[in-house]
């Protein structure tokens, strides 16, 4: 996260939601973020410091954001964190994103670009979740004018 920050160095605002679209910071709730060093720095510690129980999909974070955020007078960039998804069809949540996110710029609301962790694909039970959350988000970036990246370590 502190690198993605680093890539834009002044923004007009941020906002950190979970992944079920849940203000991280709940002062905020609604708003953007005022960006400035400190506001970035309580960022990267509360993440550093977020122990999150999760459904393993990212999907009502996605579409909350979107609803919440877009605004056809700006540009608006979402960034997607994780290693796992256990949900159901991959194809269900490209298809609601791609329901929450057509029209606008480029046939898409808001860039999506993704990060994957490879934290799990180390663990053989939990490898194949890991692998399906890279393929998801893959297929997310690239429908939605975004990158994705896949880290193949964690240093």
């Amino acid at each position: 996260m502190k690198e993605i920050l680093d890539i834009y160095p002044r923004v007009k605002g941020v906002q950190v939601l979970n992944d079920m679209g849940d203000y991280m910071f709940s002062q905020y709730a609604g708003r953007w973020i005022p960006d400035s060093n400190a506001r970035r720095r309580a960022i990267l510690g509360r993440l550093s410091s977020w122990a999150p129980f999760s459904n393993s999909s990212p999907v009502e974070g996605v579409t909350k954001a979107i609803q919440r955020f877009y605004a056809s007078d700006k540009r608006i960039s979402l960034y997607v964190f994780g290693d796992d998804f256990s949900g159901g069809l991959m194809q269900d949540v490209i298809d609601t994103v791609r329901r929450k996110n057509k029209g606008g710029r480029q046939g898409s609301r808001v860039r999506i670009h993704t990060v994957g962790f490879p934290v799990l694909l180390t663990q053989p039970a939990a490898g194949r979740n890991a692998a399906r959350f890279a393929a998801l988000m893959r297929r997310l970036a690239e429908e939605n004018n975004g990158s994705f990246v896949g880290l193949s370590s964690l240093r």
